[in-house]
């Protein structure tokens, strides 16, 4: 019987080294200024815009999956993650929990520019042992300004049981 392991398992290894685009709008200080809140930032620099040396938080160019009006209805799974963030998992009845990441931050994010982001998934594999099995996949995420300077790159790791 096959379960929704083997399912994303098999979907996801097809999926290795495909490359897909989004277009994610332009970043807006007042976003950037309620991330650094909601993260319980305390340096002025990310919480007013109004300030000659004002900046984006740096964790939130890879904290966005999507333009500013989000996504429609259908693009959620039930647990209110988007159906397509983790390869392979679309439709199925598994539970997803973040495996971790590494950034690697290249320039500071501009506002007001049109941003892109390009994921290409990497790889996936076996964990675990007898009844405690679970999914690795691997992701790799370029934030750039649209046809432009590269932001930041990210490997995101996401455990699928």
């Amino acid at each position: 019987m096959r379960t929704g392991l083997d399912s994303t398992f098999e979907r996801a290894c097809r999926m290795i080294g495909t490359t897909t685009h989004r277009r994610l709008g332009e970043v807006r200080a007042a976003e950037s200024v309620a991330f650094a809140r909601a993260s319980a930032e305390h340096d002025r620099r990310f919480l007013d815009p109004g300030r000659e040396d004002f900046r984006v938080h740096p964790m939130y160019l890879p904290s966005l999956l999507r333009g500013p009006d989000g996504a429609d209805t259908a693009e959620y799974r039930l647990d209110g993650m988007f159906a397509d963030e983790v390869p392979g998992t679309a439709g199925l009845d598994v539970r997803l929990l973040a495996g971790g990441q590494t950034i690697e931050f290249c320039s500071t994010p501009p506002l007001g520019v049109p941003l892109e982001v390009t994921r290409t998934v990497n790889g996936v594999d076996w964990k675990g042992s007898d009844g405690g099995e679970f999914l690795l996949i691997t992701v790799s995420k370029t934030y750039r300004v649209t046809g432009s300077v590269t932001l930041a790159i990210v490997t995101e790791r996401f455990i699928v049981r």
